[in-house]
């Protein structure tokens, strides 16, 4: 039985490796040290991308317990403070992570368990996309993203990111800029016109669930103080609700940055650097419905299923290997990625318990489920 004080512990070890996307290698070793060491898994590995896999028992069902390691950048000191654990990661989402761990390791019911986490959730998914090219086969999987103690995410928006250059095709003294277009200004206005066509195009609700939303979340430009900028680059985040697909979001781009590239005159191309399509889950799975029964079991309350306007790891698994998945776990979402980033200790410490008691019902379920089939 893993002690609260040994949980606390190694989530705070874990905290305290800085883990900012592809340079998970240092925790993936940690966690593999306490899998063979303390945990009682049978077999653990890390992958080619740096993903660490630790399994647990044998036959069916198979379960698969995902969390990622890595962290946006940004250190937050790590710290115990009013009842809460903070540090960079503590919400999202190496609480989840660690509390799927240890859950893991306290599997006794018939099944095969196994325990990953993964790198570069915050990034480009490329270690989820590493597991299903190598035809990872589960029955259900939960993964682990901060929802809050008594709530369920069944479903997360998809995600396309483009990174967009506008080339004025010239340059000036600076001192003289009537001479030249200027690709800082020039990319302002390509942004602002394709943003409001697109949103033009998706958009007729005020529901953020339903809607296709921008956001321009970087820029560099220039290469000179005193020379006007021939050059201009920007990434453009966009999310895509369930109900739209990301290749059709990415065609109607595509018309409307040739549309605007003649209309301004300047030289505007794109490279597509992400696409992960919208997810919902089927809420009346065997993994919800176990989920569901686990937190009433311990928290007394009906979970609330929400739908998010984010994106992870379970919309790359759950469109590839169309089996029941969920995502669930301590934290409260809107302290991720913020400076104040932590986690209430004794939610973490109650969701270890939810997360064995999803694993027991989940087992349970999918035996009577196949016992009822053989009468």
């Amino acid at each position: 039985m893993i002690s609260s004080a040994y949980a606390i512990e190694l989530l705070k070890k874990a905290l305290e490796i800085y883990t900012p996307s592809r340079s998970e290698a240092q925790l993936a070793n940690l966690i593999k040290e306490k899998c063979l060491d303390d945990l009682g898994f049978e077999k653990v590995s890390i992958d080619s991308v740096g993903n660490v896999i630790a399994t647990k028992g044998s036959g069916s069902p198979k379960i698969l317990l995902c969390g990622h390691m890595d962290t946006v950048p940004g250190h937050i000191p790590v710290r115990i403070e009013s009842g809460c654990l903070y540090g960079r990661g503590a919400s999202d989402a190496k609480a989840p992570l660690i509390a799927m761990l240890l859950a893991c390791s306290e599997f006794k019911q018939r099944g095969t368990i196994i325990f990953a986490g993964v790198v570069d959730e915050e990034g480009n998914a490329t270690g989820i996309k590493e597991l299903v090219k190598n035809k990872l086969f589960v029955d259900y999987a939960i993964f682990g993203e901060p929802s809050g103690i008594d709530k369920i995410t069944i479903s997360y928006k998809g995600r396309l990111a483009l990174r967009l250059t506008c080339d004025v095709l010239d340059s000036a003294h600076a001192s003289a800029p009537w001479l030249s277009k200027n690709s800082i200004e020039e990319v302002y206005e390509v942004w602002k016109l394709l943003s409001n066509e697109i949103s033009s195009k998706y958009n007729r609700t005020d529901k953020k669930s339903e809607s296709v939303s921008l956001s321009l979340t970087e820029i560099s430009g220039g290469s000179s103080h005193n020379v006007t900028p021939q050059k201009c680059k920007i990434t453009i985040d966009i999310r895509v609700p369930n109900g739209v697909k990301c290749h059709d979001v990415l065609d109607a781009l595509d018309a409307s940055i040739r549309n605007i590239s003649e209309l301004r005159k300047v030289k505007v191309t794109y490279r597509v650097e992400d696409m992960t399509e919208p997810f919902e889950a089927d809420h009346s799975s065997p993994i919800v419905r176990a989920l569901s029964l686990s937190i009433l079991d311990t928290s007394k309350v009906r979970p609330i299923l929400l739908r998010k306007t984010g994106t992870g790891d379970m919309n790359v698994l759950g469109n590839s290997l169309k089996i029941p998945v969920v995502t669930y776990g301590p934290g409260e979402p809107h302290v991720s990625h913020s400076k104040d980033e932590r986690v209430e200790i004794q939610s973490y410490l109650t969701s270890i318990e939810i997360y064995n008691r999803a694993l027991f019902h989940t087992s349970r379920l999918h035996h009577n489920k196949r016992d009822s089939r053989t009468k």
